[in-house]
């Protein structure tokens, strides 16, 4: 492979991913305004924390990442922020029965749905054409106007179904 294409796609897979993060704090700095809330540089990193992720984390996780990272942010910090950034729909957060919340970058991000173990609280991602169809045809049927949907399906993952976990 020719070294000079493959850093000029990360090049613009770098610059594509600022475009995402100056979008995402702008898009933060309007909703903590419009909803009175302080603007604080502690926000604005667990943001860069959250934007920078990958997969699902807890906000034990992020708070623990920032820490080694040399923050100074509290761990309440990191949780009023992870609630405020899914209210303006920058993170998805999802609610487990026994393992609490997990959370994942909601902005910037390919929608798709998620199969979650109940027993361990493994999250598998997917994407299924059917189930996209479905729901239009469901939201068509009932005359909704479609803006975004939140499909998970809860059950046990591999390991815990045939007792390995």
């Amino acid at each position: 492979m020719n070294s000079n294409i493959g850093s000029g796609n990360l090049f613009r897979l770098n610059l594509k991913y600022r475009d995402i993060l100056e979008t995402a704090k702008a898009r933060f700095e309007n909703y903590l305004k419009q909803e009175n809330y302080r603007i604080t540089p502690e926000r604005f990193e667990v943001l860069d924390a959250v934007m920078s992720a990958t997969g699902h984390f807890d906000a034990d996780e992020l708070f623990l990442n920032l820490k080694r990272n040399g923050s100074k942010v509290s761990r309440a910090t990191v949780y009023n922020t992870l609630e405020i950034l899914e209210e303006c729909e920058l993170v998805f957060k999802t609610r487990l029965k026994d393992h609490g919340s997990r959370y994942e970058k909601a902005f910037g991000r390919a929608h798709h749905d998620h199969l979650v173990c109940i027993q361990c609280g493994k999250i598998v991602e997917f994407v299924d054409d059917s189930i996209e169809r479905s729901q239009e045809l469901v939201a068509k049927k009932f005359k909704f106007k479609l803006i975004s949907h939140s499909h998970q399906i809860f059950g046990l993952c591999p390991d815990c179904k045939d007792g390995k976990s």
